[in-house]
């Protein structure tokens, strides 16, 4: 039980290392580009979710 524990979610400590690892990498220019463009991914992700279980319901509509 205590091993799973251990792979679970990132401390405190680890997300600091892990944005410094970011701005790194990439720059602190660019990490606003990135969250933009990683916000319009899943802004058209819930879009098409929201399309798709539309339909679905329209359809099971039209079926009674």
């Amino acid at each position: 039980m205590n091993t799973v524990l251990a792979i679970g979610m990132p401390s405190g400590v680890e997300w600091i290392v892990i944005g410094l690892v970011v701005v790194v990498f990439f720059g602190a220019k660019r990490i606003p580009e990135i969250a933009r463009g990683l916000g319009k991914g899943i802004r058209e992700f819930k879009d098409a979710t929201k399309d798709i279980k539309n339909e679905i319901d329209e359809g099971g509509k039209s079926n009674k």
